[in-house]
């Protein structure tokens, strides 16, 4: 029975796609709708992103961020305020033409992001250096019409949230710019045991209307990239064409300076394909809406029913469920395991006489015979562990598969044999980020902030490098 569960996995070696999907689907965590390209999170999937928004939005908030909520519709005239940032959309706009059986006079866009919305917002309550800064984020979703999707990675409709900060000076946006980039590393790092590279991305990768976009990276199990989450510095371009400004300290009207920062359900997407394995999902214990299940073994047996609720009752400090139902034990053993519960306790008859029961941690198998009265004290001890061996194995994962090319033949060497990072050195001119695409089959993934002096040459052209770059096949 434990076998039939999981026995429609693909094995993650030989089709890592077919991997992904199966267990999205075996974990219950989407489930398919008749809105192609749009997906139902079910409650294991949304469960996990009630953790993430919890956890974020705490961080958010320790840095001055307030929450609000604006509309879901874009008037077209005021999307194409912004030209720039309107063509970079364009593509993956849906528009709404009718309402209440009725043709709307100016036909309206489902927001794809809301800075147009925010600048509208903005231009009405920013009067006074009095009223800056402006730290707003919003919890929505958004609706992109994308020709080829996949669940968490890439969607018609996705959960995220989108923050939208304005400013008195280009300094103080730079820093809110980088402050929230470095929120998100740390928390994907600290929360999620995903190590991130954090780095700005090149003119030609950055957000429609942006000055500049910072971004974070992480490696997947099969050495693809995924961009994990975006912050983007708007200087004051947004402001103008909104026509957003305020009277200064020297009773001035000057421009305002702004920023957008987002993460999106795709986080999801990320932990599974950086931590899950052959056996379905393993969830960082930090991350997962249960922490902890307790198996009883022979559970019709009298006592045994009762003292797995005894050791889930000595487990209230932790998210713990009993499995009462009545599937075998291996059957259990199989869905807590796909299902990434970080540990599972196992007691039966023979553990109550010697007064003792079994953790088994997801991610090693490792087992641990405790005591009944030690349980909760190892279970402390246990979380931040596994917490933190996770994220070891996922960074020791990502540096064994970066490598370092110096020409172009050596990157597209690397790029055809060995899945991965690869990083270089680069002139920073566009026609050589171009070719590399086009020779490699490589993207620009960010100009790391951690850099590195590799060689004095652009892997591309021969000529003088200006900065350290990393390359990669994304989703």
């Amino acid at each position: 029975m434990a076998d039939k569960f999981v026995e429609s996995i693909t094995n993650m070696e030989d089709d890592f796609a077919q991997w992904y999907t199966d267990i999205v689907k075996k974990a219950e965590l989407v489930e398919y709708t008749s809105m192609k390209g749009c997906m139902v999170f079910r409650p294991a999937s949304y469960a996990i992103w009630e953790n993430i928004q919890k956890e974020l939005d705490s961080r958010f908030k320790a840095t001055g961020v307030e929450n609000c909520y604006l509309p879901m519709f874009i008037p077209e005239s005021l999307l194409n305020k912004e030209k720039d940032h309107v063509e970079g959309f364009a593509p993956e706009v849906a528009w709404v033409t009718m309402g209440g059986g009725e043709t709307l006079q100016e036909r309206m866009c489902v927001r794809p992001t809301s800075e147009t919305l925010f600048c509208d917002f903005y231009s009405h309550i920013i009067h006074s250096y009095r009223d800056l800064p402006k730290n707003y984020n919003q919890w929505c979703s958004v609706v992109r019409w994308e020709k080829t999707t996949r669940p968490f990675l890439r969607s018609m409709e996705f959960l995220w949230q989108e923050g939208h900060t304005i400013h008195a000076t280009a300094q103080e946006a730079q820093e809110r710019t980088e402050l929230m980039l470095n929120v998100y590393a740390d928390f994907c790092e600290e929360f999620l045991a995903i190590p991130m590279v954090r780095g700005r991305k090149t003119d030609k990768e950055k957000f429609a209307g942006a000055e500049a976009t910072y971004t974070i990276e992480a490696l997947m199990h099969d050495g693809k990239a995924l961009q994990s989450g975006t912050s983007h510095n708007f200087g004051d371009g947004f402001a103008k064409a909104f026509g957003i400004q305020y009277t200064d300290k020297e009773n001035k009207l000057v421009y305002p300076h702004q920023t957008s920062w987002g993460v999106t359900t795709r986080l999801i997407g990320a932990v599974i394909m950086v931590h899950g394995d052959n056996s379905g999902l393993v969830l960082p214990p930090l991350l997962a809406p249960t922490q902890v299940v307790v198996i009883p073994i022979q559970q019709k047996k009298e006592g045994v029913l009762e003292k797995a609720r005894e050791l889930a009752d000595k487990l209230g400090a932790f998210r713990v469920k009993v499995d009462d139902s009545d599937k075998s034990p291996g059957f259990k053993f199989a869905e807590q395991e796909m299902r990434g519960i970080p540990f599972r306790v196992e007691v039966g008859p023979k553990d109550i006489e010697a007064g003792q029961c079994v953790i088994c941690r997801r991610d090693t198998r490792e087992k641990i015979v405790v005591k009944f009265e030690e349980l909760a004290d190892k279970m402390a001890e246990l979380v931040p562990t596994m917490q933190k061996e996770m994220l070891e194995r996922a960074r020791a994962h990502r540096d064994a598969h970066t490598y370092v090319a110096n020409n172009l033949d050596e990157l597209t060497e690397l790029a055809n044999t060995k899945p991965g990072f690869y990083k270089s050195m680069w002139c920073g001119e566009l026609e050589c980020e171009e070719k590399v695409k086009e020779v490699a089959g490589v993207t620009s993934r960010c100009m790391p902030f951690a850099q590195e002096n590799l060689g004095e040459t652009c892997v591309c052209c021969g000529k003088k490098a200006k900065t350290m770059i990393y390359w990669g096949k994304a989703y």
